[in-house]
């Protein structure tokens, strides 16, 4: 996590803090060796924080994970250094990067192996609306911009609801899912004439399941990002649940000159577009998850009724305050 601890850029490395079931014993961010997590950015891990592959490989790290997802997913060139040290003795790579890293460093493996997690299948089906045929529940997570949250609500309620004994699937479409899952579709990476059709196919593997969560991308407020049609017209999905950054009015750099809709406006926005593009249900947004990190109490709780009272329905910050609203609005759904 090289330079990205205390930025959006670090999501890879704080989606595996906050859901892998593999043990973590460091982080790589030079900015705060010696230090642990809590005490560099304030979250709640004590994982330390080191400064070189050596000091991780001490600990007796097995795998280096790239814990990051900068704009474009490219791979750093500062990197190749460390990266192909950490191969030569030994470690495995988990590259989320869209660069074939089996290409670049594939000659410095021997028992290790790397994991090209944003690498698609040679081809996928052309969509045909058949996840509308479906009897479940498909609720598809969609934000007001990239890193808004999406992944984070959508296993925070795919946990939920497994919890509660609900036959809960999940469906992976970017790198931290994907690698926490260990299955999904990479869907950037995929054709975009094949990428609803990856997505349906993925759904409908999950048919079995009662409610079926997918872990959306981008946004139709974001003018870099084609993601939210596939996955609508691929997933069919009967509900949506917003997420957005309760302290962003505009969208994240470089397109920060580009205002945030009102929230019941992007709501309904979302809605229209799933009903009229490619799609065979309506969906409906059962309720919105916010981000309130860096937020007070006072300012997050405010920001919650404001929001409630703006869009007349449950809100909630799943990390800060646990996902029941939103889970009651699923089962009554």
């Amino acid at each position: 996590m090289e330079g990205a601890l205390d930025n959006d850029s670090g999501k890879m490395g704080f989606g595996l803090m906050r859901f892998s079931k593999h043990p973590i014993v460091c982080v790589i961010d030079s900015n705060y060796a010696g230090k642990t997590v809590q005490e560099a950015i304030g979250l709640s891990y004590t994982i330390p924080v080191v400064e070189t592959v050596d000091e991780a490989i001490r600990l007796q790290a097995e795998i280096m994970v790239l814990g990051i997802a900068p704009s474009g997913g490219k791979f750093p060139k500062a990197w190749d250094e460390p990266v192909g040290y950490a191969l030569k003795n030994g470690l495995s790579l988990i590259n989320g990067l869209h660069d074939d890293l089996n290409n670049r460093f594939g000659s410095l493996l021997n028992t290790n192996r790397i994991w090209d997690v944003r690498k698609p299948k040679p081809s996928y089906p052309i969509a045909t609306a058949k996840a509308a045929e479906l009897t479940n529940k498909r609720i598809l997570m969609v934000g007001t911009d990239m890193a808004a949250g999406k992944m984070t609500a959508g296993l925070e309620l795919y946990a939920a609801l497994k919890e509660k004994g609900v036959a809960v699937g999940f469906v992976p479409t970017g790198q931290i899912g994907i690698t926490l899952m260990g299955n999904g579709i990479p869907l950037d990476a995929i054709k975009v004439d094949q990428a609803a059709g990856a997505v349906e196919e993925a759904v409908l593997e999950q048919a079995d399941k009662d409610i079926v969560i997918i872990e959306g991308q981008g946004s139709l407020a974001h003018p870099g990002s084609t993601a939210t049609l596939p996955l609508m017209r691929g997933s069919q999905p009967t509900h949506f649940v917003l997420c957005h950054k309760a302290f962003h009015d505009h969208l994240r750099y470089p397109v920060s000159h580009i205002p945030i809709p009102p929230l019941d406006e992007f709501i309904a926005l979302n809605e229209a577009v799933a009903r009229v593009c490619g799609s065979q249900t309506k969906a409906k947004t059962l309720g919105v998850a916010l981000n309130t990190h860096s937020m007070d109490e006072e300012a997050a709780q405010s920001k919650i009724q404001e929001v409630e009272r703006l869009t007349g329905l449950p809100t909630t910050d799943v990390v800060r305050y646990g996902v029941t609203e939103l889970i009651e609005a699923v089962l009554k759904s």
